[in-house]
């Protein structure tokens, strides 16, 4: 069986091929800067990487794309689009569903109702999903949204303390996201220790970020709360800031509150700060070169890390493992430095050359001895998403058989 992963940005569009259950990557891929003129994709079927340099408008063009290098007569793992047995999303919000959905029209009308709260991730979902279905009418599509692994955390730590009217009929609560990453790093961690009972918070750094306290293998605290635009200071988006910073900015910029959060989700975070780049490796560099800013930027973002570390450490009482993942995680030794620095009367015992010599691997960075293991962990956001969707068609493969045969 095979099973396409789509990956959706504003502007990109990711893929892998799976061969399922085997789990096996048959090809990868992507497109970025789509609706520019300097857009570019890439392609890895075997050993073979195809290059596009083009012009792409739109996702509806980057997807045919793709599925023109899938099903490649020399180089291709299709035979056609048909071979696929399911396209899995890992989508991120809608009204009132979570969970592994087939995407129907009830699912799409659900993550309409959200389009303006995730501007710049509903709508190309929706685009991508819709096209998908323009294209392959007979393959089914699995949403496996960002909230589901967060389902398990306890209601008081949902709410917001609204109004109790606004909750149940609009959703107005805290979700979480990066569901797919942090459910990769519980499961990978359970079977690395062979343990079910580890109490970890799992640091998803990278263009957005957040934490997440793990017990059990399941998710029962983590930072961002009703869209990804809180939690954590994002590359871009602002994180947790006081609404009412937008009553007085509406009168001294004579801005509308949409137009100011639009300037706060392209302008804020780590870019806002130092005023150099949201990227961490740019901001770095900057601070080697003196800048005070991307100096603050830095700070900023790991006070906020460390913010959450140390609420989490008091929900799970106590911890057993810290684990960096995403793209920073991965690879800024600095930033997991910072976040692990004078921490040792909680049993985070960093060991510093192992962890300025990690890059990008699965490997252990703590002293010998330390209570509380220490990991970097590459995350692997669409395998879980292949595993969802993979069990969804099981589900519900009875009843596809049903309706072909008129059942």
């Amino acid at each position: 069986m095979k099973v396409l992963v789509s990956n959706i940005g504003s502007t990109s569009f990711k893929y892998k091929v799976f061969q399922m259950p085997e789990e096996k990557v048959l090809a990868r891929g992507g497109i970025e800067r789509i609706g520019k003129d300097d857009a570019r994709g890439w392609a890895e079927i075997g050993d073979q990487r195809l290059e596009v340099s083009q012009p792409i408008r739109n996702h509806g063009e980057a997807i045919e794309i793709a599925l023109k290098q899938l099903t490649d007569p020399e180089k291709g793992v299709l035979g056609s689009a048909a071979d696929l047995s399911a396209i899995g999303f890992k989508a991120v919000h809608a009204h009132n569903v979570s969970g592994v959905q087939v995407v129907d029209d009830n699912v799409l009308n659900a993550m309409e109702t959200y389009r303006t709260a995730l501007p710049a991730h509903n709508p190309p979902y929706i685009a991508a999903m819709r096209m998908f279905r323009e294209v392959l009418p007979q393959t089914p599509q699995v949403a496996a949204f960002e909230t589901a692994f967060h389902q398990t955390i306890p209601l008081a730590r949902q709410l917001y303390a609204v109004p109790f009217e606004w909750y149940e009929p609009f959703g107005i609560r805290r979700y979480g996201f990066h569901g797919a990453s942090h459910r990769y790093i519980a499961t990978r961690t359970a079977q690395m220790f062979g343990r079910d009972d580890l109490r970890l918070v799992s640091c998803h750094l990278g263009g957005s970020s957040s934490l997440c306290a793990i017990k059990n293998n399941q998710s029962v605290a983590t930072t961002m709360g009703f869209t990804p635009q809180s939690g954590l200071p994002q590359s871009n988006r602002m994180g947790d800031t006081d609404p009412s910073v937008y009553l007085v900015l509406e009168t001294a910029l004579g801005k509308s509150f949409g137009e100011l959060m639009a300037q706060a989700a392209k302008d804020g975070g780590l870019l806002g700060i130092s005023g150099v780049s949201n990227d961490v490796r740019d901001i770095e560099q900057a601070v080697e070169q003196g800048s005070d800013r991307a100096k603050l930027a830095l700070e900023a973002f790991v006070e906020a890390i460390r913010h959450y570390l140390g609420a989490y450490y008091l929900a799970l009482g106590g911890l057993d493992l810290l684990v960096f993942t995403g793209g920073i995680g991965e690879n800024s030794a600095i930033v997991r430095e910072m976040v692990c620095r004078d921490l040792d009367f909680l049993g985070i015992k960093l060991d510093a050359e192992a962890n300025r010599q990690t890059r990008s691997s699965e490997r252990s960075i703590h002293k010998s001895g330390s209570p509380v293991q220490i990991w970097t962990i590459p995350t692997n956001e669409e395998l879980i998403v292949a595993r969802q969707t993979y069990e969804k068609l099981q589900e519900i493969q009875p009843q596809m058989n049903a309706e072909e045969h008129g059942v």
